[in-house]
């Protein structure tokens, strides 16, 4: 359990540098003087531009040297960036500081997917990241609302020094309890042929890239829904200081999704829940982007519609992710960097422009997770040949 319990600390300190800022934007806004309310949205994008881009760079890097110490330099970067935020004499520096953050954050998530990858495959390496994707939902539960208690006792900068103090203390646990788990022995050299190499048996495997693209569209609503979360809680429903409570009601529902994943994926396999899950997530958007158009929703239709999308995105995320992993184990930093990379970029661009297209109503999030869904659906019917409910080819046993 403690495997499962670090890994999960690993990936939440990119979680946390996301959520805890969420009810910091507006006071960030007012005290850096930001005019236009939806460009507080670039302090999430500023970070997940960082943290997409250098991905590319730490699997390589992971399959050449051990997961350790390009995962321990990954968390000395975000420190740093964090600390160094506080220093923020305007918005612009801010914004290079979260690319920054960001470029730190990457490492723990190529890396933190590819360990798994390195000691498990099949069923198991989805039922250990859905364990560790439960424990993970802790953060989006408490972080806005450990934002907000920040925000009660300092200013927005002080937000920055919990997640600096935050990541040293995960870098310790790291140093001391995490073995090195790729063999001596498996290690590919740093050569520009041997890269390349790793990245043409990434790219070139179908079923790898279109489950990943599958992650990428589905990342993207869930972006788009983050970036505008604080404006449709506050200015639409009126939450106020409730809107942790809200946001936190629903991490909770996304952990309870991977907690039930973890118990029958074993049983029902990857494919068949995550094409059913996808299924009933771009129905379910569907329905809300129509209702929508009619009017104002009220907050319980609407919280209804949206948990049970994202309660869908549970049993897609950590199963597609597993399908896209599972045929590269022998290249797993490449395969968990490339796959970041596209993810993390096309997601955040495709969350950003939704984020954008906010006006006052819920009816651009709908919209955007429908038609995301219908763009994951084929994906996934690219990947399979056009069948569904599948058990796969070589990869995954019965």
């Amino acid at each position: 359990m403690e495997f499962i319990a670090l890994i999960a600390a690993l990936m939440s300190v990119n979680a946390l540098a996301i959520d805890i800022m969420l009810p910091a934007l507006p006071h960030m806004g007012e005290a850096l003087n930001i005019i236009n309310e939806n460009d507080r949205q670039f302090v999430l994008s500023a970070y997940l531009l960082g943290f997409g881009f250098t991905q590319i760079i730490y699997g390589p890097l992971s399959d050449r040297f051990g997961r350790r110490p390009p995962l321990l330099i990954g968390l000395i970067i975000y420190i740093i960036a964090a600390i160094a935020a506080i220093f923020s004499p305007n918005f612009t520096t801010l914004l290079i500081l979260r690319v920054v953050q960001g470029m730190g954050a990457a490492g723990t998530r190529v890396i933190a997917q590819s360990i798994v990858r390195d000691r498990f495959s099949g069923r198991a390496m989805a039922e250990v990241m859905s364990l560790v994707f439960m424990v993970f939902m802790i953060i989006p539960v408490i972080a806005p609302a450990m934002g907000q208690i920040l925000l009660f006792t300092g200013s927005w900068w002080t937000i920055f020094i919990f997640m600096g103090v935050t990541a040293l203390i995960v870098a310790t646990w790291t140093f001391y309890r995490l073995p090195e788990t790729l063999d001596e022995e498996n290690r590919r050299p740093l050569s520009p042929k041997a890269i390349i190499g790793g990245f043409k048996l990434v790219l070139t495997n179908r079923v790898s890239v279109a489950y990943s693209a599958t992650t990428m569209f589905l990342f993207g609503a869930l972006f788009g829904f983050i970036n505008s979360s604080q404006q449709i809680y506050v200015d639409i429903y009126g939450l106020g200081v409730w809107f942790p409570a809200a946001f936190a009601l629903m991490a909770g529902i996304m952990a309870l999704s991977a907690y039930l994943n973890s118990r029958v994926v074993k049983h029902f396999g990857m494919r068949r829940i995550s094409h059913l899950a996808l299924i009933i997530f771009t129905s379910v958007s569907a329905l809300w982007w129509m209702i929508s158009m009619f009017g104002p929703i009220p907050l319980w239709l609407f919280f209804t519609l949206l948990s049970t999308a994202m309660f869908m995105f549970g049993w897609t995320s950590s199963n597609m992710n597993s399908l896209a992993m599972e045929p590269l184990g022998k290249v797993a930093g490449t395969a968990s960097a490339v796959f970041g990379f596209f993810q993390t970029i096309g997601g955040a661009a495709i969350g950003l422009i939704i984020g954008q297209l906010f006006d006052g109503t819920t009816t651009p999030i709908a919209a955007g997770y429908f038609f995301l869904g219908l763009a994951a659906l084929t994906a996934v019917l690219i990947a399979e040949k056009g069948k569904l409910f599948g058990v796969g080819e070589e990869y995954e046993s019965d």
